[in-house]
């Protein structure tokens, strides 16, 4: 039986954790020929790439001294969490990842509380000492304090601290004494973290990831429970609603490196993969075929936002797009229920209608943009929050904000936050920036984000995390300035936008096709116009007196994803086609939207 170790890597957004699997892989003597191109190994869908963010979970293994280290990546974002809760149930330890210079931050607060109420063993590395004016042990003061918060036993608060810096490839148990490589981790994983126990008796697992490949269809991955599984076995499938299926196992795998290897069998304590099942979702349980015994199913965080999606009905649909109608987009939400555990989907009364239930704006909008980038033509309405009634009281969910800014703007940020219902927990100041902790409504977060970089002239770094659901808080004030909507379709000239700039900023390059109900600018003003940007300039044979003036064009505003669902009313959608985002009112005819609003 070899000796296995089972951890998952707990960060914040960017504080060094894929660079660290990475050097941890390059130490276990794999990939060798990756040093070179310094490429991430660990991050590789494109959508990770261009963020610099980890959404999908991962599982990597390295041998170090005899020992096999399963190594999970976790996402950092709170927006994962569904991901994070099915994956620490696969580990026995954690390594708890700290940026030695801004220390713990709210999102690794999410995460190492479920590690920590999970009864897992952590150990702290403290990265990127090599910055300037860096405190690490500041910091490891820092942790210590968060975890006696998170109410941490006597022996999860005696954790080993490790620091360095991912980057340079080096490790050690003092800062001030740079090392050569990175073995200092490696070593106090193998020391500090407990190995699995060895269960014996009639095999279980729980299935808390799925893989997908086009040649043997989905593929279940758990950790082994107790007992061993075998190739070939019969066993039994115990499922959500109580029932219980017969399958057998084709063929079992396990982690080797970034691939599999085809095992004849896997003891209790190893993670794995089971290629042949059919029917099954993430929290069945693989017991034995008499008597099957089902394992605790895995909780996860209800989802606290809603958006409405539906088929593309714009004059433009199907132009950019290979998948435009309601066939495909419902094939496509039902196959993203099967790996995404935080989402649900509910149908429309007609049928090309889908609210979808997530996490917040980031976990939706990942779910758009994937969509988009796989050839799918969509419309998707303003993000709403899902209220609750508690005791009879009507409740929305609330989070816990942080926001750090220079001084001279913490004033500004203050007045935001607190015109949405925001209400100030601390304050304190490092070094010329203020750190700032609030208590806001999920609803007054959207759109937020846009308001305090403009504000702070793009300074601020803002994080926040779900925290409960309390009681109503009232009415936010959300975007107050009306829209400038196209009169009729054509292209947009640069003569007309010219003539229009008083009233307001546009969205649309000059040239580009517009159809009429298309959303095209904000209005400096509070109502809705319609305007002609179509208006060409009439050319006559008669000679013009004075001379033309030159067209001068502000540059348009263009929204990302997130800012454009954050940005639109509740009478707007957003269009999203695999080369284009519009912004469109919902009703594309002046009088019918007239003829709404009167009655």
């Amino acid at each position: 039986m070899q000796d296995i170790r089972n951890i998952a890597i707990i960060a914040h957004v960017d504080h060094g954790k894929t660079t660290l699997v990475d050097k941890m892989l390059l130490a276990g003597h794999l990939f060798r020929d990756n040093q070179s191109t310094g490429e991430l190994i660990l991050d590789n869908n494109d959508l990770e790439r261009e963020r610099g963010i980890t959404i999908l979970s991962k599982n990597v293994s390295i041998n170090y001294k005899g020992t096999k280290i399963n190594i999970i990546d976790t996402p950092g974002h709170a927006d994962f969490g569904g991901e994070v809760e099915r994956v620490l149930n696969m580990a026995d330890g954690c390594l708890l990842l700290v940026d030695a210079f801004e220390g713990p931050m709210p999102q690794t607060r999410f995460v190492l509380q479920k590690a920590i109420q999970m009864g897992l063993k952590p150990v702290v590395v403290i990265n990127k000492v090599d910055k300037p004016n860096c405190r690490p042990d500041e910091v490891n003061e820092m942790v210590f304090e968060l975890m006696f918060n998170l109410n941490a036993t006597e022996d999860q608060l005696d954790f080993p601290t490790i620091y360095g810096s991912a980057k340079q490839n080096w490790m050690s148990t003092d800062w001030r004494k740079p090392t050569e490589d990175i073995t200092a981790v490696l070593d106090a994983i193998i020391n500090h973290i407990p190995a699995p126990t060895q269960i014996e008796g009639a095999p279980q697992m729980l299935i808390t990831s799925l893989d997908y490949s086009s040649y043997v269809g989905r593929i279940a991955v758990g950790r082994v429970h107790r007992g061993t599984l075998r190739e070939g076995m019969d066993v039994a499938l115990c499922k959500k609603d109580g029932s219980v299926s017969k399958q057998r196992i084709k063929e079992l795998h396990t982690f080797e490196g970034m691939g599999r290897k085809k095992v004849g069998e896997v003891s209790s304590g190893d993670i794995c993969a089971i290629v042949g099942f059919d029917g099954f979702e993430i929290g069945d349980t693989v017991s034995k075929i008499e008597n099957p015994e089902p394992l605790p199913r895995i909780a996860i965080d209800e989802p606290t936002m809603s958006m409405t999606f539906t088929i593309n009905d714009s004059p433009f649909f199907g132009k950019d797009g290979k998948f435009v109608t309601s066939r495909h987009i419902a094939e496509r939400l039902d196959r993203e229920l099967d790996k995404n555990l935080a989402l649900r989907v509910v149908k429309g009364e007609n049928e090309d209608k889908w609210t979808v239930f997530g996490r917040g704006v980031l976990h939706l909008s990942i779910l758009i943009e994937t969509m988009r980038r796989e050839g799918y033509e969509l419309q998707v309405g303003q993000p709403q929050v899902i209220i609750k009634e508690v005791d009879g009281r009507k409740c929305e969910p609330v989070e816990a904000l942080t926001i750090n800014v220079p001084e001279e703007y913490s004033s500004k940020v203050i007045d935001m936050v607190t015109r949405r219902k925001g209400d100030i927990m601390s304050m304190e100041t490092q070094n010329d920036r203020i750190n700032i902790e609030f208590v806001i409504p999920s609803r007054g977060i959207i759109g937020l984000r846009n308001n305090v970089l403009t504000g702070t002239a793009g300074e601020a770094i803002m994080a926040h995390r779900f925290l409960e659901y309390q009681p109503w808080k009232g009415d936010i004030e959300r975007r107050t300035n009306g829209s400038l909507i196209a009169m009729e379709a054509g292209t947009a000239y640069a003569y007309a936008i010219d003539k229009l700039q008083d009233r307001g900023r546009f969205f649309i390059f000059p040239q580009e096709d517009v159809y009429a109900g298309q959303v095209v600018g904000e209005n400096a003003k509070e109502n809705d116009i319609v305007v002609n940007v179509t208006k060409s300039k009439k050319l006559t044979n008669m000679r013009a007196s004075g001379a033309d003036d030159k067209a001068r064009i502000v540059p348009p505003v263009v929204f990302s994803l997130e800012e454009a669902l954050e940005y639109i009313k509740e009478d707007e959608y957003v269009e999203v086609t695999p080369n284009h985002l519009r912004l469109r009112k919902i009703m594309l005819d002046e009088n019918d939207r007239k003829r709404a609003n009167r009655s």
